[in-house]
C-alpha cells in the first residue's frame, strides 16, 4: 500500500501530469483538497473509489481515513493543489506516515507560477533583466516570516517574484519593494490561474491596490512582480547566439543540407 501525494496543477483540470492523472485512475482511495482541486480531476477516480474532500477535515481525520486504508491494503491518491513541494502542507502528513511507518511518494505538479507566467506568455528569467524567480509569501496574524524572508530583505535582489498568499498584504507589498523596484514596476495579479474563470490584472505597485479593489479580489491571488513583465529591450540570449559554442554545437558551424 502506497499514499500518492499529488500535485494537480494550478487549475486547469488537463495540466496534471500523465503519472498523476494514472493514479488517481486507479487508486480506490482518493483524498483531495477540494477547495482547489478541480472536480473533472477527482471524477478520473475508479468507480466504486472513496473520493473524500479534504477541506473541511483537520490533520488527525486526514492520517485516520489513510490508516484505514493501509489497514485495508487500498492505495491513496492524496491529492494537493500545484505542486506538493510548495505551499502544500504535504511535509506534515509526511512526518505522521513515517511515523506510523506507512509508504509514501510525492508526484511533482505545475506550480500556481508557471501557470501564470505560461498564460502571459512571459519568460521570468530574461537576460541582464533578471536571472531569479523568488517563490515567497508574506507573514499575517496566523503565521510570520522566518527572519531574513521578508520582503525587506529579499526585495533587495531586484530578482522576480512570486508572491502567494498576499493579496490582502498589497500595502506592505509595495511600501516594502518600492525603494528596490520603483514604483512604476510592473505587477501582474494572477486570480485562479488557468481556471475557467481566471483573470490577470497587469498593473504596477503603485497602482495595484486600487486595481485589485476595483476588480473585487480578495482571496486566491497570486502578485508576480518584476521588470520581466511586459519587457522587450533585453539582448537575444547566448543560446541561440550562432557566435556562440557550447558542447552541442561548434561556432559559426552550419548544418550541412540534406
Amino acid at each position: 500500500m502506497t499514499v500518492h501525494f499529488i500535485g494537480a496543477g494550478p487549475g486547469a483540470h488537463d495540466l496534471i501530469t500523465v503519472r498523476g492523472l494514472r493514479l488517481i485512475e486507479r487508486c480506490p482511495v482518493c483524498l483531495y483538497a477540494g477547495s482547489l482541486v478541480p472536480d473533472e480531476i477527482v471524477q478520473a477516480a475508479p468507480a466504486n473509489a472513496l473520493v473524500m474532500d479534504t477541506a473541511p477535515m483537520h490533520l488527525d481525520q486526514i492520517i485516520a481515513e489513510i490508516e484505514k486504508a493501509h489497514a485495508e491494503g487500498k492505495d491513496v491518491a492524496r491529492v494537493h493543489s500545484g505542486d506538493p513541494s510548495i505551499y502544500g502542507a504535504v511535509a506534515e502528513q509526511m512526518r505522521r506516515l513515517d511515523a506510523l511507518g506507512i509508504d509514501y511518494e510525492v508526484v511533482p505538479g505545475v506550480p500556481a507560477f508557471a501557470g501564470a507566467a505560461a498564460k502571459l506568455k512571459a519568460e521570468l528569467t530574461l537576460p541582464e533583466i533578471a536571472q531569479t524567480v523568488i517563490v515567497t509569501r508574506t507573514g499575517m496574524k496566523a503565521s510570520s516570516m522566518p527572519e531574513g524572508e521578508q520582503l525587506e530583505v529579499l526585495g533587495r535582489s531586484g530578482a522576480t517574484l512570486a508572491i502567494h498568499l498576499s493579496i490582502r498584504n498589497l500595502d506592505y507589498i509595495r511600501r516594502s519593494l518600492e525603494p528596490y523596484y520603483g514604483a512604476d514596476c510592473p505587477v501582474v495579479i494572477a486570480y485562479r490561474a488557468t481556471w475557467p474563470d481566471e483573470l490577470y490584472i497587469r498593473t504596477t505597485l503603485a497602482e495595484m491596490k486600487e486595481k485589485v479593489r476595483e476588480a473585487k479580489i480578495t482571496r486566491t491571488a497570486l502578485v508576480m512582480v518584476g521588470k520581466v513583465f511586459g519587457e522587450t529591450e533585453f539582448r537575444d540570449s547566448d543560446l541561440y547566439n550562432s557566435d556562440f559554442s557550447h558542447v552541442l554545437r561548434n561556432r559559426g558551424k552550419k548544418k550541412a543540407s540534406a
